[in-house]
């Protein structure tokens, strides 16, 4: 027996050591069964259809008469509500003789209260699908809404992710959702994710799985044209961060345990030849497009690329998923003090784009050393010359990097500047503790003093 695990072990090592690319990927007929590898040998990509162009809210009605549609829920939030992509789709509803109801008291950064607000309205209805009008926070309350009603004996924590809730798979079949965004930066209208404040805790958490994803992602560059200069900024940084740690998440093979049946393996699975492929275009896009599409609001060329970016960036975070800078900065926006930014109303609130990217410059000179070729490809694509770098100062290099973006867009001068102190920091970390979905996919793993030094350097950053 010991010599038949000895040969096992031996063709294991030898699959994971021998070359993964595509050319080389099939080695014969060697198959060892009854063993469960102790890192994961495989990836997949799952996303929503996605639709891309100009006015193309038309169709919904159409796509929603297609799927036999009959009443349908819409949700919105208050801002939404009176714009023109939301005329464009109620338009689109009548014309097409569907029936609905709209609900348009969506929170902007939601929290359990107002997801249970929102499950509330969608429990009495009588809906048979649900479409999605608006940012990332319209877009993941939906998704809670749609998945509570498909199972209205569900409690609460069921689906929230562990360690705050039970993080219990999904096996009812929710209703068709479609997903309209409006901002460009959460790549919410392609992932099985649902994010929010949990009160309780002063943290975000939230709900992952695969069938939360929505059968359809329209994208609408026509919508990105109302959106306001600081809401671009702060979703453009999103899919910065997007992009940047799903291509330096840990790789998928380096991700343990194995799952003894896939359907159990993982939303984030780890950075893979696919994800990157998205990770390098938005990045590219972003060198290109981020200050235009800021600055020059009726650029529509810029506002359409920043508006596809952050669909690739979705897909690729849906698969490889996200680490350190949205584990951090889960307690960065729960624990919002005062800050009350321009373009967000009146209520103290830290966007989710500026909560990953102030520890960013930190977080990658942290993170270099895991794989200094993959940090300076980065830095290279968002414009740095990187010839004849040394490999020991990618994180440097990296960390300059996204400063000279964070500086052309004006971003606030670090934590400080949103209201926290040095003697925040303890309470930061144990909020980002529980966050071990996202932490467990940084490419190195975090003591609890690495966290606090990441956010001590993040209190001032210029």
């Amino acid at each position: 027996m010991a010599g038949r695990k000895r040969v096992f072990d031996l063709l294991r090592t030898i699959d994971i050591a021998s070359c993964q690319c595509p050319a080389h990927s099939h080695r014969g007929n060697i198959h060892v069964s009854n063993v469960v590898p102790a890192k994961d040998y495989a990836f997949e990509i799952k996303c929503s259809t996605v639709r891309y162009g100009l006015g193309v809210t038309k169709e919904v009605g159409m796509d929603l008469v297609n799927l036999g549609a009959k009443n349908v829920c819409v949700m919105t939030d208050p801002n939404v509500v009176s714009l023109s992509p939301m005329k464009a789709v109620l338009d689109s509803l009548t014309k097409n003789g569907i029936n609905y109801k709209v609900y348009d008291r969506v929170r902007v950064e939601p929290t359990d209260s107002s997801f249970k607000d929102a499950i509330k309205f969608a429990k009495e209805g009588s809906f048979d699908s649900f479409v999605a009008v608006g940012g990332g926070s319209v877009m993941d309350t939906c998704k809670a809404a749609n998945l509570y009603y498909s199972d209205p004996g569900a409690e609460f924590l069921d689906y929230v992710n562990q360690p705050v809730g039970k993080g219990k798979k999904v096996q009812v079949e929710l209703k068709p959702m479609i997903a309209i965004p409006t901002t460009s930066g959460t790549g919410s209208e392609t992932t099985g994710m649902s994010i929010f404040d949990y009160e309780e805790i002063q943290a975000k958490t939230g709900i992952a799985d695969t069938s939360l994803r929505p059968v359809l992602a329209m994208i609408d560059p026509l919508h990105t044209l109302t959106v306001p200069e600081r809401v671009a900024n702060y979703s453009g940084f999103d899919i910065f961060c997007h992009a940047l740690e799903s291509f330096t998440a840990i790789p998928y093979n380096e991700r343990g345990p194995a799952p003894p049946n896939p359907a159990l393996r993982p939303v984030y699975q780890g950075s893979n030849p696919i994800s990157d492929v998205w990770a390098r275009f938005c990045l590219q896009s972003l060198r290109k497009y981020f200050a235009r599409s800021v600055y020059n609001p009726d650029d529509v060329e810029a506002r359409s690329s920043m508006h596809l970016a952050a669909t690739m960036a979705g897909v690729g975070i849906g698969n490889a998923g996200v680490h350190v800078c949205h584990g951090l900065a889960y307690p960065i926006a729960g624990n919002v003090k005062d800050f009350v930014p321009k373009d967000y109303g009146k209520e103290p609130i830290v966007p989710h784009g500026l909560a990953v990217v102030l520890t960013a410059p930190a977080v990658f000179r942290f993170t270099a050393s895991s794989d200094p070729d993959k940090h300076l490809e980065a830095a290279s694509l968002l414009g740095t010359n990187t010839t004849n770098v040394k490999q020991a100062d990618a994180g440097k290099v990296l960390s300059d990097t996204i400063l000279k973006y964070m500086d052309t867009m004006k971003i606030e001068n670090g934590l400080t500047a949103l209201g926290y102190t040095r003697d925040d920091v303890p309470n930061l970390v144990q909020g980002a503790l529980p966050q071990k979905r996202l932490l467990s996919i940084a490419p190195l793993p975090q003591s609890e003093d690495d966290l606090s030094k990441l956010l001590e350097d993040s209190l001032t950053i210029y």
